[in-house]
């Protein structure tokens, strides 16, 4: 219904009570002894009106007023009349104290509810200035970084000074990782915006996902799941993933075992990221177990970026974090999620695909 329409039907359905509340009066007035029925019609009546309409103070006073008194001088007149008893007159000032008792309340939800909308709209407007600082911080940085390693590789390539190449070598490590932090920025803004979720191969996302790092790095690369299908985000998914062997990494060496395992129930499905690398001590572990918590940032570690993607989408999926970790022996990174109902397939996917596995030196 359209703006006009709905204020159309308000104005009929109010000059409807209106007019059925005079009725109710001349009721009152005529049927001596039989007012009780059209006496309650009209304080319903007047409470559905204020219901629909916003009013002031002051109309809403002198409107309550004017019913009060018309109402309490039939009551009364009837009452002279010994038609009524005159205890039958203090219903009046009994529903002009409902009344005013349930206009309180109204005005007070009408207040609460405001001051939500408000503080909603401000944390929205706060949430959008938010990510649009990081996306155009993040753009504004990504150009001098590309120029500033431009210029960097033409001076490496321009002397074999041992110095100098060692220097540069710094500057570029560093430059590196200043657009990993411009990047993981984006995607942190990104994972915390809207879920575009839908049923598709886990499996099979999470294989491709593992093997497009197999060349990045001299381990022990493995990856089975038999998850099947689910309900999932691949961009979400793949942040996450990304995020996790990212960790992984720089907390193993040459040779050592980095596994990606998916299982899946019924209820439930489960991803698992274990290596053999270095572990963490178990205070680190239960800070970075915290939900909510600071993360802990170190030389080694990185920004902690990394672990609020993952907490930011395990926390849009309804899912659980665990992180198991062994000083010298390795650590364990375990996400559960819900199963939930599948939506509707797109076009083109349909049927259930087979559990892959996937395995490997790298």
């Amino acid at each position: 219904m359209s703006v006009t329409g709905s204020w159309r039907t308000n104005r009929l359905v109010l000059a409807s009570l209106i007019a059925a509340g005079v009725l109710n009066m001349a009721l009152m007035y005529v049927l001596p002894g039989a007012e009780t029925v059209p006496f309650h019609l009209v304080w319903i009546g007047l409470s559905i009106i204020y219901g629909l309409t916003t009013w002031r103070l002051l109309p809403m006073v002198a409107v309550l007023g004017l019913v009060a008194l018309i109402t309490g001088y039939i009551l009364v007149h009837h009452a002279q009349m010994g038609a009524i008893g005159w205890e039958e007159s203090t219903e009046v000032p009994l529903m002009t104290a409902v009344f005013a008792v349930m206009v309180w309340h109204v005005r007070r939800r009408q207040q609460m509810t405001a001051e939500v909308a408000r503080l909603a709209d401000s944390e929205r407007r706060r949430a959008e200035s938010r990510d649009r600082f990081v996306r155009l911080a993040s753009h504004e940085l990504r150009t001098p970084i590309t120029i500033a390693r431009g210029y960097t590789e033409l001076v490496r390539a321009a002397t074999a000074d041992p110095a100098v190449q060692e220097d540069t070598r710094i500057v570029l490590e560093e430059l590196d990782r200043l657009a990993g932090i411009t990047q993981r920025l984006v995607t942190l803004v990104q994972v915390q915006g809207e879920d575009a979720r839908r049923e598709g191969d886990v499996d099979r996302a999470m294989t491709e996902i593992v093997l497009r790092w197999r060349p990045t790095a001299d381990r022990l690369w493995a990856v089975r799941s038999a998850i099947g299908r689910a309900v999932f985000d691949p961009d979400r998914l793949k942040a996450v993933l990304d995020c996790l062997l990212e960790n992984a990494i720089k907390c193993t060496a040459p040779r050592d075992r980095i596994a990606v395992v998916g299982t899946g129930t019924r209820d439930e499905w489960t991803i698992a990221v274990t290596d053999t690398g270095s572990g963490m001590p178990p205070e680190t572990v239960a800070a970075l177990s915290a939900d909510g918590a600071a993360i802990p940032v170190s030389r080694s570690s990185g920004t902690g970026l990394g672990l609020a993607i993952v907490r930011a989408v395990v926390r849009s999926w309804n899912g659980t974090l665990e992180i198991h970790s062994t000083p010298g022996a390795g650590t364990t990174v375990t996400l559960r999620f819900p199963r939930l109902v599948a939506r509707p397939a797109p076009d083109g996917v349909a049927g259930m695909s087979p559990a892959m596995s996937a395995g490997g030196d790298g």
